[in-house]
């Protein structure tokens, strides 16, 4: 096939500006519609047959399956702007109050079931009858927690020095002990950052903490998908982005980007080259690295310096109901977080349990029949119900790059949304948002890009106010 040159778009009027978006995952997404909604031809181009990044689904036989469960919290503001504007909000409801059962699998008949729960007080009121009751701490342990839990709240997020420490170390000084780490600040921790708190930025983790539990009292209400992720992030994103006007194309790998003598952009696809005013380059940190023109940045090699840490997702078709309640957490197991996503998936008979194991390294890569021999049996444990029940199916899906690592240090290797090169801007979980690896993380990126782009272009941002003043 012949290579050609054209424009992004050949219609609308001449002065109209043109951006390509590289990359189809939500921060892709949302700054594809972003720029759209403020005038801009966009054309929006992904490598893969998808729309949706890493939080999608595939078929399974008869069942369509998450590659892994997601959800967010009530203050994801940016993510729950990115559910309007797709249509999916319905689709993706919020706890009316935070509520998550805590299984504990070596507890004591009649202790083994606590509740991490807020109350409509005002904060950190609100957590105080939850933590004063939650049996898998001792009443010296909760009282310790309290002090702990002020003196996070006391931390300048604006503070660089926190980057610099570990979540672990800093719990430690303020006497929490082993026990508390894994029943209460691992438990949340692992989930939301996909690593224990020795392995954490004390920053990152304080802006967990503090902006999900210690920042308003509805703030850690949990929200998730009662429909298949592709549903909300291929199907429905792919009508927003027509209804748009924006040009999709998936199975479209960028080879290149370079900026032209006239300051336009060319981007390379196999054989074709799209010129446009500006691009967004929303694509994982590794490959934004190979793509990235020289000068672009400052350091570009930072970004090889930015780790990655894996999610294993086990799943479980059983004959009959082992679970009565949508999803808990669990102690004293390898069993983190247990899921029902049997209607979800289109299940039909029995139970779908989908079980989301964070900080994974140890088991990304054992052999299915090893995952079975050793989580079945715990299932067991946690669920008497699933003791007689016959298992119907066992998979495992596997994403050994779901995050960027949130080591210590990792601040100062994330990039802004602005690159040097002017018309080139950067988004994805891993720039510098000033949260973890999560969807609100790659949301938040796509608006802070589209913002940035569109303020070079003189293009009207204020659709973007909204969503820019709640983040």
């Amino acid at each position: 096939m012949s290579e050609v040159t054209r424009p992004v778009d050949t219609t609308g009027s001449p002065d109209t500006a043109a951006a390509v978006v590289v990359g189809g995952g939500l921060a892709g997404i949302t700054a594809a519609l972003a720029l759209a909604d403020a005038g801009v031809r966009v054309t929006l181009l992904e490598g893969r047959p998808r729309l949706g990044g890493l939080a999608f689904s595939f078929q399974r036989g008869d069942l369509t399956v998450d590659n892994g469960q997601h959800v967010y919290l009530r203050c994801c503001t940016a993510y729950r702007w990115f559910l309007d504007r797709v249509d999916g909000a319905l689709l993706a409801p919020l706890q009316d109050r935070l509520d998550v059962p805590v299984l504990d699998a070596e507890a004591k008949p009649g202790r083994r079931l606590g509740r991490i729960g807020r109350t409509a007080l005002p904060v950190p009121l609100h957590l105080a009858k939850s933590l004063a009751t939650y049996p898998h701490l001792s009443l010296a342990e909760r009282a310790k927690v309290g002090r702990a839990a002020l003196a996070l709240k006391g931390l300048d997020l604006a503070d660089p020095a926190l980057d610099a420490q570990n979540f672990g170390s800093w719990l430690t000084a303020h006497g929490q002990s082993e026990r508390a780490v894994e029943a209460l600040w691992d438990l949340v921790g692992v989930a939301t950052l996909n690593a224990v708190a020795g392995d954490s930025s004390l920053g990152l983790a304080a802006m967990v903490f503090k902006t999900g539990l210690l920042s308003d009292p509805g703030a850690a209400d949990i929200g998730w998908a009662r429909v298949p992720l592709g549903e909300l992030h291929d199907t429905l994103a792919r009508k927003a982005l027509d209804s748009a006007g924006v040009r999709t194309e998936v199975r479209t790998r960028v080879t290149s980007i370079s900026q032209n003598e006239n300051g336009r952009w060319s981007v390379q696809v196999p054989g074709e080259t799209l010129d446009a005013d500006t691009v967004v380059l929303a694509v994982p940190h590794r490959e934004a690295h190979d793509l990235l023109p020289e000068g672009a940045l400052d350091a570009p090699e930072r970004l090889l310096e930015i780790g990655t840490a894996p999610i294993l997702n086990v799943h479980v078709i059983y004959d009959r109901t082992v679970l009565t309640r949508p999803f808990f957490a669990a102690l004293g197991s390898p069993v983190q977080w247990v899921f029902d996503r049997t209607e979800a998936s289109g299940l039909r008979e029995g139970q779908y349990l989908a079980l989301s194991q964070s900080a994974a390294q140890d088991e990304i890569d054992e052999p299915v029949s090893v995952l079975r021999e050793r989580y079945l049996p715990e299932l067991e444990r946690l669920l008497p119900g699933a003791r007689g029940a016959e298992v119907k199916d066992f998979f495992v899906t596997r994403e050994r790059t779901a995050t960027f690592a949130p080591t210590p240090g990792v601040g100062r290797l994330r990039p802004g949304a602005r690159t040097k090169a002017p018309g080139l801007y950067l988004a994805g979980a891993w720039t510098a948002t000033g949260w973890p690896a999560t969807m609100e993380s790659a949301v938040r990126s796509g608006v802070s890009a589209a913002g940035a782009a569109l303020g070079a272009l003189g293009r009207p941002r204020d659709h973007l106010f909204e969503v820019e003043e709640a983040a």
